[in-house]
């Protein structure tokens, strides 16, 4: 089975959406689809089609993140010290083109939301990150050209 290095708020929140998905969604889809047979003909029933189709994505995404919950290897940033980033690392950094500055704290692939700063494991600009001290600048490809970045800071909170 495979490992999944996840944080303990992210294994949370994907054990909350299972959850939703398998008390809320699930028996909704459910009923959607009672619903929709009582129509008759199923044949041109586009309200069938959709809750057919809706409870095919739920059980899917049911099934995923089993795997991945089953496969998560928690691990707690505040246990973690160093002069160097690594996973689950808060980290500051500049953009050297436009002085912008963002902090982003390293997680697991499962777990990221660049829109909550929480950056994936396996993305460019972590890796580059990767057993960088801070003070390094770093050097990202980026579709319209390289990215250069300096660490400022660097905590496991």
């Amino acid at each position: 089975m495979q490992k999944f290095p996840m944080t303990a708020p992210g294994l949370v929140r994907l054990e909350d959406e299972l959850r939703t998905l398998k008390s809320q969604e699930r028996p909704a889809v459910i009923r959607a689809i009672a619903e929709a047979r009582s129509h008759g003909d199923l044949s041109e029933n586009a309200e069938y089609d959709a809750a057919r189709e809706r409870q095919s994505f739920i059980e899917g995404r049911i099934l995923e993140l089993g795997e991945i919950i089953s496969g998560a290897e928690v691990i707690d940033p505040s246990s973690l010290s160093g002069d160097t980033v690594k996973f689950g690392a808060h980290v500051t950094l500049v953009d050297e083109e436009t002085d912008k500055e963002a902090t982003y704290q390293i997680v697991g692939v499962h777990e990221a939301d660049i829109k909550q700063a929480r950056l994936s494991i396996s993305s460019p600009l972590a890796k580059a990150l990767i057993n960088k001290k801070v003070g390094a600048t770093i050097s990202v490809p980026a579709p319209g050209g390289d990215r250069t970045y300096e660490i400022l800071a660097l905590s496991f909170i």
